[in-house]
């Protein structure tokens, strides 16, 4: 199977000039493009030698990868569109990259331009690196578009990339929290082991209780998973804002003595909801990979 190079597209409400400045300075590339922890140009012999570079990029505390690269920049002054093309790699093994090349392109239109790119790489180890490319490359795609989108709202609202990321980030956190949390709730007191304390609180409203159990930790491990989708997270923020209240009168409308153990209701379910609260700020206008197109001629 042939693989597809990556594409990535966006419009950016700002002059040509300004996006060129952000993307071609070292210091300015390296604060919102995701892939790169750090990028060191090399000097210049003469203005027409390439710009030769190097770059770390940190995957995890004590795990990064340094590599080199150079890129060339033209300018089309027919109708201003402006290109650089990309050339990289790096020696180390531990990355699955060994060589790699592509551009940037700018088009100016008159509400700003628009910024694509398109890069492609050859990897190691054989047949053991294009299976494992089958998931690096949509994650390098994802990467790619995230730091574009970061990018657009550095140049037209002037957000610093670190707060996005931090926002970003955050908000990802806390929605794989509240995954685990409805799911271990769904499924081990409610579906594996019906514990007396969930039996007590359903006891008054149906004679079978033990079933009423099962279908609500059914509900609950669904609704664990629709943390999993990739949009639309506000809004379950917002319901649990508005739930967990609920839920804690319940808990102690069902057994008065339960706010007397260690990690009660009230206590548990008083943190979920400040997390809530915190998780609906913070998720508002959050950096999405979503907001690039992906295909070429893709229509917005």
């Amino acid at each position: 199977m042939s693989r597809k190079p990556i594409y990535v597209e966006i419009d950016i409400q700002a002059p040509i000039e300004k996006a060129w400045d952000y993307t071609q300075n070292p210091q300015l590339h390296e604060q919102w493009d995701l892939r790169f922890t750090s990028i060191t140009y090399s000097p210049k012999k003469s203005p027409e030698e390439p710009q030769r570079f190097t770059y770390e990029t940190k995957v995890m505390p004590g795990l990064q990868v340094s590599g080199w690269g150079e890129s060339k920049g033209e300018h089309h002054k027919e109708n201003g569109t402006r290109t650089s093309s990309l050339h990289f790699g790096t020696p180390q093994k531990r990355s699955p990259i060994a060589e790699g090349k592509g551009y940037w392109q700018y088009i100016p239109h008159q509400q700003g331009l628009t910024f694509l790119t398109q890069y492609d790489y050859d990897t190691r180890y054989g047949k053991l690196g294009t299976f494992f490319d089958l998931f690096f490359r949509p994650l390098m795609g994802w990467a790619t578009a995230l730091s574009f989108d970061v990018l657009k709202r550095w140049l037209e609202k002037g957000e610093n990339p670190a707060a996005q990321y931090r926002r970003f980030f955050l908000t990802m956190l806390m929605r794989i929290f509240f995954c685990f949390v409805w799911f271990y709730h769904g499924l081990v007191p409610k579906i594996v082991h019906l514990h007396p304390q969930e039996l007590k609180m359903t006891a008054s409203l149906l004679n079978h209780a033990d079933q009423l159990v099962v279908w609500i930790g059914v509900a609950e491990i669904l609704f664990a998973l629709c943390w999993l989708y990739p949009r639309g997270k506000r809004w379950l923020f917002g319901i649990q804002i508005i739930v967990f209240p609920l839920l804690t009168i319940a808990a102690i409308g069902a057994d008065p003595t339960s706010i007397q153990a260690p990690f009660n209701p009230l206590t548990f379910n008083s943190a979920l909801w400040v997390l809530s609260i915190i998780g609906f700020s913070l998720s508002k206008d959050v950096p999405s990979a979503k907001s690039c197109k992906r295909k070429r001629g893709q229509q917005g």
